[in-house]
């Protein structure tokens, strides 16, 4: 187990955050020791806008055994979504590919439920194990709540690997479906970014709604709404979380757009 003082915009995709504690984990029993105080998980830093200030509380990262996985057996809540969309695709497995592109860690992407059109992390689900209360359960995709880009997980609860639900198929089908997800994301920006920042709202695009009403381009400090997608709020290279939220109040002054990440704290 490592223990450092870090900044968390090292950690985080957008490239903002503040100073806090990082323990990195690599076995279950180091898990039980590093929650015996409030702490935070930290995925792969997407979808997660951290204030500048920092959080007081230990921050943990699944590393080691929960990074190991199995396709057709248990998958660490730390592997890269990414890798194991490509290791599924080359192994005919289908059931991941609408999943291509999300920069996350196999757990966040549990926890908010995350997903493209074209499919969410729940529909890949057939078995979910969560620590919490000091102990580690086993539950159905069924019992935790999966809706639009969020789930309901215990309290505390912090999921540490998955069983998924795939099937055999050809790879060349697999990979034509990879390749039509892959087209729809041709317009997000290479910039620094925590991903959508806005949910859509029923039978909306957020996107489009900011793009209709000439948000893109609108600029805080190093912060902007892309040029590219309105629903991405891309770092010019030294912004900051204040910067970010400023940006985000503007935007909800003109729309009323719920905000799809989590702000720590």
């Amino acid at each position: 187990m490592k223990v450092e003082r870090v900044l968390l915009k090292d950690y985080t995709t957008l490239g903002v955050g503040g100073p806090a504690e990082l323990w990195t984990v690599e076995t279950r029993e180091e898990l039980k020791r590093a929650t015996e105080a409030p702490y935070r998980v930290l995925g792969n830093g997407s979808n997660l806008l951290v204030l500048d200030e920092g959080v007081p509380e230990r921050v943990i990262r699944l590393a080691g055994e929960f990074q190991a996985y199995d396709l057709k057996g248990w998958v660490g809540a730390g592997t890269l979504l990414p890798l194991l969309v490509q290791e599924a695709a080359r192994a005919g497995l289908s059931g991941l590919e609408g999943l291509l592109g999300i920069p996350a860690q196999v757990g966040g992407a549990v926890k908010m439920n995350a997903g493209t059109r074209f499919g969410e992390m729940a529909d890949a689900l057939e078995a979910v194990e969560v620590f919490h209360d000091g102990a580690f359960h086993v539950y159905r995709p069924e019992e935790l709540g999966f809706g639009y880009r969020k789930s309901r997980l215990p309290p505390g609860g912090i999921v540490t690997r998955v069983r998924l639900k795939l099937k055999e198929r050809p790879k060349e089908e697999i990979l034509r479906r990879m390749a039509e997800v892959d087209r729809a994301r041709k317009g997000q920006p290479k910039r620094k970014s925590a991903g959508c920042a806005f949910k859509n709202p029923p039978g909306q695009s957020a996107g489009r709604l900011i793009d209709e009403r000439g948000l893109k381009g609108l600029r805080v400090g190093d912060a902007m709404i892309s040029l590219e997608h309105g629903n991405f709020i891309v770092n010019l290279g030294q912004a900051r979380a204040k910067d970010v939220l400023e940006l985000v109040r503007r935007v909800q002054e003109e729309l009323p757009l719920e905000l799809e990440w989590e702000v720590w704290p």
